[in-house]
């Protein structure tokens, strides 16, 4: 595989569809009207995952071109690339192998890179990761005063927050008699204060999540929680306010993610107690390594290593099955059309799963960190439009909220939509509501008769004439029509696992993947977070008083510093 990535323009597929953008017409209705196959034909299965396609503004000719392209991109050779450990970070000159964390054990050949026996590596830190989470479990791990951990705080940001925090909400279920878990990430103090609100400082765990051990927000929040445990013991008369008592605090209710061991130690964690993870793991692709740490102590090592197989199930999928048929390919694929020829801004990822509330934060990290782009691998400027801004909410919530924007709005919104057959808790309304509520009804068929309603009418719409048939007064009939031809992709499962959902994050992982590769960048660096935090620490000093570093910055930052200066209480 040629290090250079393909210029998708420049490719005889990109030119077929810039001919056939051309002479496109979406007509959903009239597709679905003339084609009662549609729906089967486009409708797609991965691992647990049924994915319909077919509310999609595309034709069975515009995917054959699209699978054209993939291969005019090498997709298939540059998938195989990033599973077998090649350097496909360009710029950190790296592998990309979060893949490897949810290999099958005792896979043959091993995966070998860089001389480095990677499976090796992976299951041992697996098996340290499982028997602390036991232990802490068990109540064998206890804190200082010999009380067992009934809350873990993870501090972390970015991937070692976004990650975590989506899974424990997503798995909540699963979590019943294990301990608690907390999340920490901004530097706002707000957070970390509101966060240690209510615990009790003889059974909460800190997990300290950073890779290098030096990131400022976690490790600035690291520190207010040590200062809060000891303040909290000394208080309690748990500790004698001592160094001494302090460091034997910290060595019991503190253990970190990191691979970082010297400053480990420096900070009072017995690096015994630190586990680790690999450069080729990026922040946004880690929450299935040691930065699960916490989710394994919630859920216990079972359930975090079927999240893990579920990871596994989507990855066999999309590295075997042909494009045709291969669902992450497919809707990447999409979304390229959508961006590059149908000029769409942005994507909504709208779970009707309130578990999924997180979602679509962790997938802004994972598909806007990746493929906000604008330089391609070779360091050449991109030769298209690259990413589009993901987001989204819930259902029912979102259809109070922005679905209007969707529905009539003058921009075209991809969206996906996300749910499941089988409830966590499933609920009935005994009483019901006289009307459209009948008494005993089952809540979650409700909420789903949103979901398969809103798909339909963005798909679909609802003409003029139809508003009229309905008696509506002829000023309000172009206020109240839904032009439709809004495109949807619906993904459903049976129930929300820890594997399903563990196919869902793989699936989002290799549509990013997949638009990278068309677009010639690298997914897998961030440069773009650098520069903010460099100057923030230049600018900090005049922040805090420094009159020289406060003259030397521009002259709207410099009036935004001194207003906060004169107003700070």
């Amino acid at each position: 595989m040629t290090t250079t990535p393909a210029d998708a323009t420049a490719t005889p597929s990109w030119a077929d569809l810039q001919r056939h953008h051309r002479d496109f017409r979406g007509d959903l209705r009239g597709w679905f009207a003339t084609d009662p196959g549609r729906a089967e034909r486009l409708t797609r299965t991965a691992g647990d995952l049924l994915v319909d396609l077919s509310k999609n503004l595309v034709t069975d000719e515009t995917l054959e071109i699209l699978v054209r392209l993939a291969h005019d991109v090498d997709l298939p050779a540059r998938t195989e690339a990033m599973f077998t450990g090649e350097h496909i970070n360009v710029t950190e000159d790296r592998a990309v192998l979060h893949t490897a964390l949810r290999r099958a054990p005792g896979t043959q050949p091993p995966l070998v890179v860089d001389g480095q026996d990677v499976d090796a590596d992976v299951a041992r830190e697996l098996d340290k990761l499982s028997a602390f989470a036991d232990q802490v479990r068990s109540g064998a791990w206890t804190g200082v005063t010999g009380k067992p951990v009934r809350t873990v705080v993870n501090i972390g940001i970015g991937g070692s927050d976004l990650g975590p925090v989506m899974v424990y909400e997503a798995l909540a279920p699963y979590g019943e008699g294990g301990p608690a878990a907390r999340f920490v990430s901004n530097i706002d103090p707000t957070d970390v204060a509101q966060k240690t609100a209510g615990l009790d400082p003889e059974t909460t765990l800190f997990i300290v999540a950073s890779k290098t051990f030096g990131t400022l927000e976690t490790l600035t929040n690291a520190r207010l929680a040590r200062a809060w445990l000891w303040e909290g013991l000394v208080a309690a008369g748990a500790i004698e306010d001592t160094d001494e008592a302090r460091q034997a605090a910290v060595g019991k209710h503190f253990v970190a993610v990191s691979t970082a061991l010297d400053k480990v130690a420096a900070f009072g964690i017995d690096p015994a107690n630190a586990f680790g993870f690999w450069d080729w793991v990026g922040g946004r692709y880690s929450v299935d390594s040691a930065i699960g740490t916490s989710l394994a102590i919630a859920f216990g090592p079972d359930v975090f290593r079927e999240l893990l197989a579920g990871f596994r199930t989507m990855d066999e999928h999309f590295r075997s099955t042909p494009l045709e048929r291969n669902v992450p390919a497919l809707m990447g694929l999409l979304n390229v059309w959508y961006v590059n020829f149908l000029d769409a801004h942005t994507h909504a990822v709208l779970p009707y799963a309130q578990q999924l509330h997180r979602f679509p934060a962790y997938l802004q990290q994972l598909t806007m960190e990746s493929n906000g782009k604008s330089v391609r691998a070779d360091g050449s400027p991109v030769t298209s439009q690259t990413g589009e801004v993901f987001w989204g909410e819930p259902g029912t919530n979102g259809q109070h909220a922005f679905y209007q924007l969707i529905h009539q709005g003058t921009r075209t919104i991809p969206a996906d939509f996300i749910a499941f057959a089988t409830p966590a808790y499933p609920l009935t309304d005994a009483d019901g509501d006289g009307g459209a509520v009948r008494p005993g009804a089952d809540v979650h068929e409700l909420f789903l008769a949103n979901f398969f309603a809103q798909t339909k009418a963005l798909a679909f719409g609802k003409t003029a004439d139809e508003v009229r048939a309905e008696g509506t007064a002829e000023h309000l009939v172009s206020a109240r029509t839904f032009s439709g031809n809004r495109p949807t992709t619906s993904i459903m499962a049976p129930a929300l696992t820890p594997s399903v959902l563990g196919q869902l994050v793989a699936l989002y992982e290799h549509v990013t993947f997949v638009q990278g590769v068309v677009w010639g960048i690298d997914s897998f660096d961030q440069w773009g977070v650098e520069l903010g935090k460099k100057l923030a620490l230049e600018i900090a000093p005049a922040v805090s008083g420094d009159d020289e570093a406060l003259a030397a910055q521009d002259s709207s930052t410099k009036a935004l510093v001194e207003y906060y200066r004169a107003h700070r209480a």
